[in-house]
């Protein structure tokens, strides 16, 4: 595969006015790493959106500016955050006679015959790997067959990936990259309809008011009884009036 390239230029433009360059179609990125004092750069904003599309963190570039030519990484981009358009790219510089540590991610190709004919469901887990090597040895990508998931709780794993003589993988060779597993059925649970009953309400407690005047009533009622009581007694007594005055008259 042939390297790629960038062509760039020295920047003069900072600052605010750097807002005016990416207007007119201009990229501003920085050069950095070993042996070399850090570069403001421009590129042409279109032709670097092509290319950096294709890079990873571990694609080596050769950056050309002016005369010069460097070999580079891609350090970071920053984006846009609505439009998602490049706005800024770090570059580092390599020494091609030194290891350098990197990421290098991992793109899943093909189907898992599991989930095709067994009806299982595919779980992925580490999707880059960090890796030790020369900047020459450093894979772009590393591409991952599925083809080998034939069986339920089938996996890959990072002590399965071949990466080449030269090429050291520091990321623990027993994570997971994909896996096959059972498909889990969800039980709905039968809800029984609540038929509503007519419940009477429930007496808790009476207020005081209430209390006192059940007791006032209590009270009238015990006064009138003996009132009725005396009224009884008169009339009796007018009674035994009315026969003594009867019994004078006979006798007189």
């Amino acid at each position: 595969m042939d390297r790629l390239e960038l062509k760039a230029s020295l920047r003069q433009v900072r600052g605010k006015q750097v807002s005016a360059l990416r207007r007119a179609g201009r990229l501003p990125a920085v050069l950095y790493g070993r042996g070399t004092e850090a570069l403001s750069l421009e590129l042409d904003a279109q032709e670097a959106s092509r290319v950096l599309a294709r890079v990873s963190a571990s694609t080596l570039l050769d950056l050309h500016v002016g005369q010069e030519d460097h070999q580079v990484l891609v350090r970071e981009i920053q984006r846009h955050a609505i439009r998602r358009t490049i706005e800024h790219v770090d570059f580092l510089k390599v020494a091609m006679d030194i290891a350098i540590r990197t990421s290098v991610p991992i793109e899943l190709v093909g189907e898992a015959p599991a989930v095709k004919t067994l009806g299982g469901v595919l779980v992925t887990g580490v999707s880059e790997i960090e890796v030790e090597a020369l900047p020459a040895d450093l894979p772009g990508r590393i591409t991952v067959d599925l083809i080998s998931l034939a069986e339920i709780d089938a996996r890959i794993t990072v002590a399965d990936i071949l990466l080449g003589k030269g090429v050291k993988v520091l990321t623990d060779p027993a994570g997971v990259i994909a896996r096959v597993i059972y498909q889990v059925e969800e039980k709905l649970e039968e809800v029984v309809p609540v038929t509503p009953t007519e419940v009477e309400p429930e007496v808790i407690g009476r207020g005081k008011k209430e209390e006192e005047g059940e007791e006032l009533a209590a009270e009238d009622s015990k006064e009138k009884d003996k009132d009725k009581g005396k009224d009884k007694d008169k009339g009796k007594d007018k009674d035994k009036g009315k026969d003594k005055d009867r019994e004078r008259e006979k006798k007189s």
